[in-house]
């Protein structure tokens, strides 16, 4: 066989190489590209083939990251303060309720010459100084109603926390009384403002004691404030210092209101439409936040969504340069200059509920199948047959919203009847809670002699209900889920909706199965991550009015016997811009955690007031656990030191958001929980878990006979397929039942002991009832104090 001399062996990038003897003659790069003929090392290749970046790759790509993140920090610092961007927003709280902010706003306003002051119609004060080239707005929010101080501190970007020495260095832990100690929890758990804390009044301490007076206090605010260091505030230098440090330090991102146009209203004006009932309500302020446009909807905390008329730029008149704002006589020039006119055809809707001939994203409709399943439920109601195909036990699992809430111990009557109750009660204590001088709570550290004073603001049928509330709290924590076999009723009938599952976490269970007619009118995801990813990028996309701007926003549509109730209040206006089908109702799951100041019962479906990002409304809602599987177990009871999902009907809105969650107690608002918002998804498997508990009576090696499970012979045939538990871990099943009076024999995987208890699970999806009601001012409303036990 002939060889074929012109095929030869070509090496590879993998050919092992050896170093040549160093016989002291150095090669030119010629000489070695002449050697090398083309070929690429093998970590070249490898790393092409990667897509690995080359040291100097690698030192470019990070000096651009740098670069890039220097300019996005310089950008959001000169976006505040400066000549051409909205003053900085201070808002000036005491930690102690009988403290008066205005004598640190007079040091303020007269610790620089130079320093242009201006205070507008609702109480901001203005300064404006060249010496700085700074600008700062100060507001005092009124110390009668705690959640309008929270409001205030969603929009300031700085809070100024003032503390007084006055009552000496004896009563050191006095200086943050139950009021300032309220406001922080508050404000924390919402996300609190970038902080400054300023000690006044410390010349009425001697000269020795201010040193470690100051010490003292110092670890008290670390307490609260880890990074914050201690100011003083008593001449006119040290509200200069105060003034450079607002104006200097970094300031703290708070997500939530980041994404979203809001303006805290400085000017207000209210003007009726020629019907009389109904007017335009014009609010001027400077925009922060993000974009707004005329064609969005906006909330106002108290009085509701509404829609934009037009949007106009005005001109700024806490301008440094104030030379441009004033004419040859000395008055102010103020320019009005339209920037945008709503389009009724491309502005949101206010409906609540969904319609088939809404135009929206598919990631946004409802799914058919949702719709369809809900009007055959209704038909299945009102007609009451079952559907074809269908056994008796099937057919019973069709939900009775009504007798579902009856049977869990609340109806509607009962919840109307309930909220009557309570503004009865709340009417009646008005009147007590303001003749306390202090303000502090009954349970606070200093309670009130008087015998009849107190027992004036008790109520013994609330005490009883609370006393059996407890009670029940501490039997389902020791006895989660358990109940007694109804005597009179067979089991079968009390338990017809529920099923047996062989394993919770992974038996199939369809979350399109049996829904309530209520799901037909929501808004429902069918991917609530992607649907808030496409309408943030589409928010950044749309335009409007850029923050910064002083300008006024027109809202139509506004009742005049809401406008004239809300000014009453004092209360501030805070106009904060919506998402899209931000107004729809949804099934909303927020994630809350206990607060160790409420010691109470909080049971399902009990009266609820939430603060969920900028909203604030009361529904009744349900709660379930916080876990990561498909299904979840239904609470009955808020326990203590728990962090549970509760889930109730509400606007949809997209996280992040924090979550305030409220009970009136006496009159008096509480802060139970804190938490944020999980998800707005109606497909979450909220599983009621029944457990029948029964006792041996008999014990074999493999067998046993169990009694006071179950009384009928044929509830026993009923739930023969049901698979049985022990409390101890053993697992069986029922093989026969034993005479007519409820014992059967029964089946284990062990031998049982005579101190277990073997146990039948059952199961049943349960649904929110549609409780929810936004806290819109009325004329019979009265502010609410927040007290905590």
């Amino acid at each position: 066989m002939a060889v074929d001399k012109s095929q030869s062996h070509r090496a590879g990038v993998f050919k092992q190489t050896n170093k040549e003897h160093k016989h002291g003659k150095h090669r030119s790069k010629g000489a070695l590209d002449d050697a090398a003929k083309g070929k690429v090392s093998v970590k070249n290749a490898v790393r092409r083939q990667k897509g690995d970046l080359t040291r100097d790759q690698r030192r470019n790509q990070s000096a651009q990251i740098r670069q890039k993140k220097r300019e996005e920090i310089l950008a959001k610092k000169r976006a505040l303060g400066g000549y051409e961007a909205s003053p900085f927003l201070i808002a000036v709280l005491p930690l102690n309720r009988e403290f008066d902010p205005t004598t640190a706003i007079t040091i303020l306003c007269q610790c620089d010459e130079g320093a242009i002051i201006r205070k507008t119609s609702t109480g901001v004060t203005h300064i404006c100084l060249p010496r700085f080239k700074k600008r700062f707005s100060f507001v005092v929010p009124a110390n009668d109603n705690e959640l309008d101080v929270i409001d205030t501190l969603k929009v300031a970007d700085q809070v100024l926390f003032l503390l007084s020495a006055i009552n000496g260095t004896e009563f050191i832990e006095q200086i943050v009384d139950q009021w300032g100690k309220k406001i922080l929890k508050s404000g924390l758990a919402q996300g609190l403002p970038t902080p400054i804390v300023a000690l006044a009044d410390l010349d009425s301490v001697a000269p020795k004691k201010r040193a470690d007076f100051k010490l003292g206090v110092q670890k008290m605010v670390t307490s609260w404030l880890p990074k914050e260091k201690l100011m003083v505030l008593d001449r006119n230098c040290d509200g200069i210092n105060i003034l450079r440090r607002l104006g200097d330090q970094k300031r703290k991102t708070i997500l939530y209101r980041d994404h979203r146009p809001y303006v805290l209203g400085e000017e207000l004006e209210y003007i009726q439409d020629d019907q009389g009932s109904m007017g335009t309500l014009k609010v001027t302020g400077y925009l922060k936040g993000a974009t707004l446009s005329v064609n969005q909807l906006v909330h106002i905390p108290g009085l509701g969504d509404f829609q934009l008329a037009q949007v106009d730029a005005v001109t700024d008149p806490n301008n440094l340069e104030k030379h441009k704002c004033r004419d040859a006589n000395g008055a102010e020039i103020i320019k009005v200059h339209v920037l945008e006119v709503c389009d009724p055809t491309k502005q949101e809707s206010l409906d609540l509920y969904m319609s088939d001939a809404m135009d929206v994203d598919n990631d946004m409709l409802p799914s058919e199948l949702h719709v369809d399943t809900a009007d055959q439920n209704a038909k299945a109601e009102t007609s009451k047959p079952k559907p074809e195909g269908w056994s008796d036990y099937q057919a019973a699992w069709i939900p009775d919203d009504d007798t579902e809430f009856q049977q869990d111990g609340i109806s509607e009557s009962d919840t109307e009847s309930e909220g009557e109750m309570m503004d009865a009660r709340s009417e009646d204590r008005s009147s007590c809670a303001d003749e306390d001088s202090d303000g502090d709570s009954p349970t606070g550290s200093e309670i009130d002699v008087n015998d009849d004073k107190y027992d004036n603001g008790m109520d013994l049928n609330m005490e009883q209900q609370d006393l059996e509330k407890l009670k029940a709290a501490k039997a389902d924590l020791i006895f989660p889920d358990e109940i007694d076999t109804p005597h009179g009723v067979l089991a079968r009938d009390r338990f017809r909706k529920y099923r047996a599952l062989e394993s919770f976490r992974s038996s199939p269970w369809d979350p399109l199965e049996n829904l309530p007619n209520d799901y037909s009118r929501i808004c429902q995801f069918k991917n609530f991550a992607h649907a808030k990813k496409s309408v943030f990028k589409e928010d950044e996309k749309k335009p409007g009015a850029m923050p910064g701007l002083y300008l006024t926003v027109h809202v139509k549509n506004v009742s005049q016997l809401m406008w004239s109730a809300f000014e009453k209040t004092r209360s501030p206006v805070i106009l904060s811009g919506l998402f899209p089908h931000e107004h729809k109702m949804s099934i909303c799951n927020v994630v809350l955690r206990r607060t160790p100041n409420y010691g109470g019962a909080i049971k399902s479906k009990d009266r609820l007031i939430f603060q969920c990002g900028f909203r604030r409304f009361m529904v009744n809602p349900i709660f379930s656990q916080h876990t990561n599987g498909t299904k979840h177990k239904f609470e009955r009871y808020f326990q203590i030191d728990e962090t549970t999902v509760a889930t109730f009907y509400a606007p949809v809105q997209f996280p992040p958001a924090p979550v305030l969650c409220y009970k009136e107690v006496l009159g008096t608002l509480v802060l139970v929980a804190t938490g944020s918002l999980l998800s707005c998804d109606s497909t979450r498997l909220i599983i009621k878990r029944t457990v029948l508990s029964g006792h041996p009576f008999k014990i074999f090696k493999k067998s046993a006979i169990i009694r006071f499970m179950f009384f009928d012979r044929q509830d026993i045939m009923h739930f023969k397929p049901c698979r049985l538990v022990t409390k101890m871990g053993r697992r069986g099943h029922i093989m026969e039942p034993l005479g007519t009076h409820g014992h059967m024999k029964c089946i284990f995987d062990g031998q049982l002991k005579s101190q277990d208890t073997v146990l039948l699970n059952l199961y049943k999806r349960v649904f929110p009832k549609w409780t929810y009601e936004d806290l819109i001012v009325t004329c019979e409303n009265q502010p609410m104090n927040m007290e905590t036990s």
